[in-house]
C-alpha cells in the first residue's frame, strides 16, 4: 500500500464534519509511534502507552482514540471513554449498515430510494431532497458520505428498516455486538437530541469495521468533487 492510501486511510473519519472528539485509525504499522510534543517520533512501547495517562499530545477536545486498524489495538487513548455528543459521526454506523446490507444482497447500488414526507423535512446538511423524486443507493451514499447529507440518511434508514426507529434499533444493536458499551443512538444523522450519545473508543470500533470488512466505502470517502442530479457536489 502506497504513502497516499496509507495516509486517506488513516484519516478516513475526516470526511465526517463536526467532529466532537478526536479519533484516528492507524494503518500497516510495522512500529508503535508516540508523538511527543516535540517534532520528533518516539517509539515505545503499547505497554508504555497505555500507562501513560498524560494528555502529552496537548489534546484540545474533549476525547481521542489512536487505534491500529488491523489488529484494534489502542496505541493512544485520552479521555477515550467519556460519552459526548457525536453530530455527524453518526453516519458511520447508518454508512456500516447500508455496506452489510450491500453485501449480504439486501439491496442493491442500483436499488431506487424513495422520499418521505420526513427524509424532506430533515433539515441541517443535506441535499433538498422531494418527495417526489428517487436516487439510487449508490447515489445516496455519494451524498451521505461527501454532503454529510441528513435528508439521505433518513430515506435509507426507511427504506431498509421500513421506519427510522427500527433502523435505530438496528443501530444500537449493532453497536452492542461490536462492544460499543458508550454509545446510545437516538437518530441516525446525529442530529443532537437528549441521550444520543457516544466516545471516541466507540467511534473507533466503528470505524474499524467499516473500513475492514467493507473497504470498497473508500470508492464515496475519498471524493472530493462529483456531481449529483446534473449538480456540483463536494467536500466543504
Amino acid at each position: 500500500m502506497d504513502f497516499k492510501k496509507k495516509f486517506i486511510y488513516a484519516l478516513i473519519l475526516l470526511v465526517f464534519c463536526n467532529f466532537i472528539s478526536s479519533i484516528v485509525i492507524a494503518t500497516d504499522l510495522d512500529s508503535i509511534y508516540v508523538w511527543s510534543n516535540s517534532s520528533t517520533p518516539i517509539t515505545e512501547t503499547s505497554s508504555k502507552i497505555q500507562e501513560n495517562e498524560d494528555n502529552f499530545l496537548g489534546i484540545t477536545s474533549g476525547s481521542a482514540t489512536l487505534m491500529d486498524q488491523k489488529t484494534g489495538q489502542i496505541l493512544y487513548e485520552y479521555n477515550s471513554h467519556e460519552q459526548l455528543r457525536p453530530a455527524s459521526v453518526t453516519k458511520i454506523m447508518t454508512v456500516l449498515l447500508i455496506m452489510e446490507a450491500l453485501d449480504n444482497n439486501v439491496i442493491s447500488l442500483d436499488d431506487n430510494v424513495p422520499c418521505s414526507e420526513n427524509a424532506s423535512k430533515m433539515g441541517g446538511s443535506q441535499i433538498w431532497l422531494d418527495t417526489t423524486e428517487t436516487l439510487t443507493v449508490n447515489e445516496m451514499l455519494k451524498a451521505i458520505c461527501v454532503v454529510s447529507a441528513n435528508d439521505c440518511c433518513m430515506a435509507m434508514a426507511e427504506y431498509l428498516s421500513g421506519s427510522e426507529e427500527l433502523f435505530v434499533e438496528q443501530m444500537n444493536k449493532r453497536a452492542k455486538e461490536l462492544g460499543m458499551n458508550d454509545t446510545c443512538f437516538k437518530n441516525c444523522h446525529g442530529i443532537d437530541a437528549d441521550g444520543h450519545l457516544t466516545s471516541s473508543y466507540d467511534i473507533a470500533l466503528m470505524s474499524r469495521e467499516l473500513i475492514t470488512k467493507h473497504p470498497q466505502i473508500t470508492n464515496y470517502t475519498t471524493i472530493w468533487m462529483d456531481s449529483l442530479r446534473n449538480r456540483r457536489i463536494r467536500i466543504s
